[in-house]
């Protein structure tokens, strides 16, 4: 693919999901490499294209795709070396997610229209973010916990229920912003120089709201982080209330893949939007 020799080929983290490599080159340059045993249809050549788009917006560090293929599923990044944060790491990356809020999406959704994560939710363009929350999120996730039993069927109605309420309980109408869609701190490498880079991303336009109340969600973004963004670009008057609407979705992927807690979890977040 990138037509050079292997020197070595080392294994390191690389997520619950693909298999991860560290690659030496024959001239000495190192890349990021990894595979899928069983990958679905798409699944680098998608994330291919979301590491780049969100890359075009140029507000934050995101590594080049060198090469990607679906067959073999293989995707090829430029290498990042890991440092440590300084007093800069936090607020810089608010600024620069913010920023890249603000360059924007054409639609809610992707106009490839590509799935997203190992559930393969839609990504149907959309001119609401109501409607793409709706249509592309919680009802599809309905569906599937549903289906695998994985929340009671109290929560399965409540969760329909919010999709039919979004225009009322959704905030101000905004146009779309360009997200990363799965930033947590795991997907958030710190480099040389304590700069910030994003991985493996979910990329589509959507509500701002959501990358926030994600980075919320588990942790590992420090206050200092939130407080630079909100001074590019504040937030509309009730997010508080809003942080436990964008963070259904996931919470819903968790309790379907792993049960345990995410099930009180979302049960609590539905409490909290009726």
């Amino acid at each position: 693919m990138l037509d050079r020799d292997v020197a070595s080929l080392d294994r390191v983290q690389g997520g619950d999901v693909a298999d991860a490599f560290e690659a030496r080159l024959a001239d000495g340059e190192r890349v990021f490499a990894k595979t899928h045993r069983n990958a679905p249809p798409g699944f680098f050549v998608t994330e291919a294209a979301g590491l780049s788009w969100l890359r075009d917006a140029g507000c934050v560090p995101v590594p080049e795709v060198l090469g990607v293929s679906d067959e073999p599923p293989l995707l090829i990044l430029e290498w990042i070396e890991r440092g440590r944060p300084t007093a800069a790491t936090e607020p810089d990356l608010g600024r620069a997610l913010a920023a890249l809020h603000a360059v924007g999406a054409p639609c809610f959704g992707r106009e490839d229209r590509r799935s997203t994560g190992s559930r393969g939710l839609p990504n149907q363009p959309c001119e609401r973010w109501s409607e793409f929350y709706a249509a592309n999120r919680l009802l599809p996730l309905a569906k599937l916990a549903a289906e695998a039993q994985a929340l009671p069927r109290a929560a399965i109605r409540d969760l329909e229920a919010v999709a039919a309420r979004l225009d009322a309980i959704g905030g101000p109408v905004e146009p779309p912003a360009r997200l990363h869609g799965d930033l947590w701190a795991g997907n958030r490498v710190v480099g040389s120089g304590g700069v910030s880079w994003l991985i493996d991303p979910a990329a589509h336009g959507g509500h701002r709201e959501f990358d926030l109340a994600m980075m919320r969600l588990f942790g590992g973004f420090d206050a200092a982080c939130f407080a630079a963004y909100a001074e590019v670009r504040p937030l509309a008057d009730g997010w508080e209330e809003r942080v436990a609407l964008h963070q259904l979705a996931p919470l819903v992927v968790h309790a379907i893949k792993f049960g345990g807690g995410y099930v009180g979890a979302t049960v609590d977040a539905l409490a909290s939007l009726r």
